[in-house]
């Protein structure tokens, strides 16, 4: 079944949305340059650096099943302008200490928790809140529109500029992103939500250990939303394995230099932002089932394509690609989830999904490291290719019945289709 689009043009109040969400991205892009310059101007202990990107992430596994059942119960649109005033508190009170010259690595440490958490409540109250905001024969061209923009500010503006502005004071980039968030405040006040607010259904009384079950047993039943959140996760540690080798791959296999591994890593970013120009033309023509599977082709045969080129040009051609596929397939995953799962449920469901995709690629980072001690760095390739392949074959009857998930307004599939 093909998803066909009314109208080019998205409502207004997503509009607000995607532009707040595109000036925050682009201070968490000047982030993934000047933190790790940060870090390396108080040691260069490889333990201590990677402990910092670690301390950011922790909080989603630590509290993402809380910030789903939170999400779920308050009025989204607040929660996420209280959480990023709270980023912008934290980023300033980290600019002025780097200024001063105070900066240790606890303080650091513990900066970079507190925006990790801030994070896990923020983004899943953005993502809940996008199908209210838009129309279900809509959702496809607001998610490829969003991702895209994301892609632009977070990959490619964001870490030059970051970079340029650490050159000319460490504390410069920390001050701008508390700038942007500041803006990005102002912008999301003014996403107008149609009432009834989110999470008024919610029985009054109820626990948010309950609430969490209640998530967990609802995405348990429903075959198509479950599968997708285990794909997530399975496909993530395939490509969490493979591309932790990539800055080796790239030095050893195709011999470049520092500038050659950052055009490679760019060339999957534009290949984001023209699928992103694409998605209309894509989800006009073919069916989310063909997508879907053709997604799952292209990430299994990009881990044995890179393996198997020596070629610096053929591994940038393949990583563009992927980039196609990964703006694709999730507007497309996103779509199917947020017309599937009932708005009630949203940010408990988004917080699995989030857990399972950052928790998925950081277990494929650390087996892609054991497995590149172990043999080399080409083993997590030849992991990830395998790995996808099986999982592949596993799923590939399963696509026409998940893609076609609350297509027509139902909330529970609780069986899984009938093969034949």
């Amino acid at each position: 079944m093909t998803t066909k689009q009314p109208s080019s043009s998205l409502p207004v109040p997503f509009r607000w949305l995607w532009a707040g969400a595109a000036t925050s991205n682009l201070g968490d892009g000047m982030l993934l340059a000047a933190g790790p310059l940060l870090v390396t101007t108080i040691t260069r202990d490889p333990l201590a650096v990677a402990l910092a990107p670690f301390a950011q992430q922790i909080p989603w596994v630590l509290f993402g099943l809380l910030a789903g059942a939170v999400v779920d119960r308050v009025d989204r649109r607040k929660l996420m302008i209280l959480v990023n005033l709270l980023r912008m508190l934290v980023i300033i009170s980290l600019a002025a200490i780097i200024f001063s010259g105070a900066l240790g690595l606890p303080v650091l440490y513990g900066c970079l928790f507190l925006l990790g958490t801030a994070e896990a409540f923020a983004d899943n109250a953005s993502t809940s809140l996008i199908p209210t905001l838009v129309p279900s024969a809509q959702l496809g061209l607001a998610n490829s529109r969003l991702f895209g923009t994301i892609t632009v500010t977070n990959q490619l503006a964001g870490p030059p500029l970051g970079a340029m502005l650490f050159a000319i004071s460490h504390s410069l980039p920390y001050a701008g992103f508390a700038a942007l968030l500041a803006l990005a405040v102002v912008l999301y006040s003014k996403v107008a939500v149609p009432l009834p607010a989110p999470g008024s259904s919610r029985a009054p009384g109820t626990s948010m250990l309950l609430e969490v079950r209640e998530g967990l047993g609802w995405m348990r039943r429903h075959f198509a939303v479950r599968t997708l959140a285990i794909l997530i996760t399975c496909f993530n540690v395939t490509f969490g394995a493979t591309f932790a080798m990539l800055v080796l791959y790239a030095t050893d296999q195709l011999a470049l230099g520092e500038i050659g591994y950052g055009l490679l890593m760019s060339a999957s970013a534009v290949g984001g932002i023209i699928g992103s120009l694409l998605f209309p033309w894509l989800e006009r023509s073919f069916s989310y089932a063909t997508l879907l599977r053709t997604g799952l082709v292209l990430e299994t045969a990009t881990h044995l394509a890179l393996v198997l080129t020596h070629q610096a040009w053929l591994a940038m051609a393949i990583l563009f690609l992927f980039g196609i596929h990964a703006l694709v397939w999730g507007s497309v995953s996103s779509t199917v989830r947020q017309r599937a799962v009932p708005d009630r449920l949203r940010g408990r469901i988004n917080s699995v999904y989030m857990l399972g995709s950052i928790g998925g690629i950081a277990a494929g980072s650390l087996l892609g490291g054991v497995l590149g001690q172990v043999f080399s760095y080409r083993a997590p390739f030849w992991f990830g290719f395998f790995g996808s392949f099986i999982i592949l074959l596993l799923v590939w009857k399963s696509m026409t019945h998940i893609a076609t998930a609350g297509s027509h307004g139902e909330e529970d599939q609780a069986k899984p289709p009938q093969m034949p």
